[in-house]
Protein backbone atom coordinates (compact mmCIF):
# COMPACT_ATOMS: atom_id res chain seq x y z
CA UNK A 1 0.00 0.00 0.00
CA UNK A 2 1.30 3.22 -1.03
CA UNK A 3 1.17 6.45 1.33
CA UNK A 4 2.21 8.94 -0.60
CA UNK A 5 3.60 9.72 -4.17
CA UNK A 6 3.27 13.63 -4.06
CA UNK A 7 4.87 14.90 -7.35
CA UNK A 8 7.99 12.46 -7.04
CA UNK A 9 6.52 9.95 -9.56
CA UNK A 10 9.54 7.75 -7.81
CA UNK A 11 10.26 3.88 -8.66
CA UNK A 12 11.85 3.05 -5.30
CA UNK A 13 14.59 1.25 -7.02
CA UNK A 14 15.55 3.93 -9.43
CA UNK A 15 18.56 6.12 -8.41
CA UNK A 16 20.03 8.17 -10.51
CA UNK A 17 23.75 10.29 -9.80
CA UNK A 18 23.65 8.05 -6.58
CA UNK A 19 26.63 9.14 -4.21
CA UNK A 20 28.17 7.27 -1.28
CA UNK A 21 30.91 8.10 1.77
CA UNK A 22 31.35 11.62 0.54
CA UNK A 23 27.81 12.68 1.26
CA UNK A 24 27.75 10.82 4.57
CA UNK A 25 27.33 14.27 6.44
CA UNK A 26 24.22 14.92 4.56
CA UNK A 27 22.56 11.35 4.36
CA UNK A 28 23.00 11.74 8.49
CA UNK A 29 21.28 15.21 8.49
CA UNK A 30 18.70 14.06 6.25
CA UNK A 31 17.91 10.90 8.43
CA UNK A 32 17.74 13.00 11.46
CA UNK A 33 15.01 14.82 10.17
CA UNK A 34 13.36 11.76 8.97
CA UNK A 35 13.43 10.18 12.15
CA UNK A 36 11.98 13.12 14.13
CA UNK A 37 9.20 13.53 11.24
CA UNK A 38 8.21 9.29 11.73
CA UNK A 39 7.64 10.05 14.85
CA UNK A 40 4.69 12.42 14.05
CA UNK A 41 3.35 9.95 12.03
CA UNK A 42 3.78 7.23 14.25
CA UNK A 43 1.83 9.02 16.81
CA UNK A 44 -0.88 9.65 14.12
CA UNK A 45 0.18 13.56 14.11
CA UNK A 46 -0.87 13.65 10.53
CA UNK A 47 -1.32 16.99 10.45
CA UNK A 48 1.86 18.19 12.12
CA UNK A 49 3.75 15.68 9.45
CA UNK A 50 2.00 17.69 6.51
CA UNK A 51 3.05 20.97 8.48
CA UNK A 52 6.64 19.77 8.60
CA UNK A 53 6.87 18.24 5.01
CA UNK A 54 8.70 19.71 2.34
CA UNK A 55 6.75 22.52 0.08
CA UNK A 56 6.47 20.48 -3.16
CA UNK A 57 4.47 17.68 -1.06
CA UNK A 58 2.46 20.19 1.07
CA UNK A 59 1.34 21.68 -2.94
CA UNK A 60 0.81 18.30 -3.91
CA UNK A 61 -1.40 16.87 -1.53
CA UNK A 62 -3.95 19.18 0.80
CA UNK A 63 -3.31 18.78 4.46
CA UNK A 64 -6.86 16.71 4.67
CA UNK A 65 -5.81 14.40 1.68
CA UNK A 66 -2.92 13.98 3.18
CA UNK A 67 -4.51 12.81 7.12
CA UNK A 68 -6.72 10.72 5.05
CA UNK A 69 -4.58 9.07 3.12
CA UNK A 70 -2.09 8.36 6.09
CA UNK A 71 -5.41 6.68 8.04
CA UNK A 72 -6.01 4.42 5.68
CA UNK A 73 -2.15 3.29 5.04
CA UNK A 74 -1.03 3.24 8.83
CA UNK A 75 -4.35 2.44 10.77
CA UNK A 76 -4.37 -1.50 8.86
CA UNK A 77 -1.00 -1.97 9.46
CA UNK A 78 -1.13 -1.31 13.70
CA UNK A 79 0.99 0.21 16.01
CA UNK A 80 4.84 0.67 15.08
CA UNK A 81 6.97 -2.52 16.47
CA UNK A 82 10.50 -1.65 15.27
CA UNK A 83 12.25 0.04 12.31
CA UNK A 84 15.84 -0.84 11.22
CA UNK A 85 17.14 1.45 8.56
CA UNK A 86 18.00 -0.78 5.26
CA UNK A 87 19.45 1.49 3.21
CA UNK A 88 20.49 5.45 2.51
CA UNK A 89 21.44 6.88 -1.23
CA UNK A 90 22.33 10.34 -1.65
CA UNK A 91 21.22 11.81 -4.87
CA UNK A 92 20.77 14.91 -6.93
CA UNK A 93 18.18 13.76 -9.26
CA UNK A 94 14.67 11.78 -8.76
CA UNK A 95 12.34 10.56 -11.60
CA UNK A 96 9.98 13.24 -12.00
CA UNK A 97 11.65 15.53 -9.42
CA UNK A 98 13.42 18.75 -9.71
CA UNK A 99 16.86 18.91 -9.34
CA UNK A 100 18.09 19.12 -5.99
CA UNK A 101 19.76 17.28 -3.02
CA UNK A 102 17.72 14.28 -1.92
CA UNK A 103 18.73 11.33 0.59
CA UNK A 104 16.40 7.91 -0.02
CA UNK A 105 16.13 6.14 2.64
CA UNK A 106 14.37 2.89 3.01
CA UNK A 107 13.42 1.21 6.04
CA UNK A 108 12.58 -2.50 7.40
CA UNK A 109 9.44 -1.76 9.19
CA UNK A 110 7.35 -4.11 12.14
CA UNK A 111 3.88 -3.01 12.54
CA UNK A 112 1.42 -4.66 14.86
CA UNK A 113 -0.71 -6.32 12.34
CA UNK A 114 2.34 -6.11 9.35
CA UNK A 115 5.55 -8.19 10.82
CA UNK A 116 7.49 -7.24 7.29
CA UNK A 117 6.92 -3.66 5.79
CA UNK A 118 9.47 -1.43 3.87
CA UNK A 119 9.06 2.33 4.55
CA UNK A 120 10.84 4.63 1.96
CA UNK A 121 11.35 8.41 2.91
CA UNK A 122 12.98 11.17 0.83
CA UNK A 123 14.06 13.76 2.78
CA UNK A 124 15.18 16.85 0.41
CA UNK A 125 17.20 19.63 1.74
CA UNK A 126 15.36 22.87 1.34
CA UNK A 127 16.40 26.70 0.53
CA UNK A 128 16.33 27.40 4.36
CA UNK A 129 19.21 24.84 4.95
CA UNK A 130 16.83 22.22 6.60
CA UNK A 131 15.74 18.67 5.53
CA UNK A 132 11.86 18.46 5.14
CA UNK A 133 10.67 15.07 3.43
CA UNK A 134 9.35 15.12 -0.03
CA UNK A 135 7.68 11.49 -0.34
CA UNK A 136 6.74 8.58 2.06
CA UNK A 137 5.80 5.29 0.65
CA UNK A 138 4.54 2.01 2.75
CA UNK A 139 4.84 -1.45 1.38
Amino acid sequence: MKLFAAALLLSATTFAHAQGAPNQEAIDAAKKAADTWLALVDAGQYKASWEQAAEPLRKAVSVTQWEQGSRAARMPVGALQGRTLASSTYTTTLPGAPQGQYVVLEYTTRFADRANAVETVIPTLEADGKWRMAGYFLK
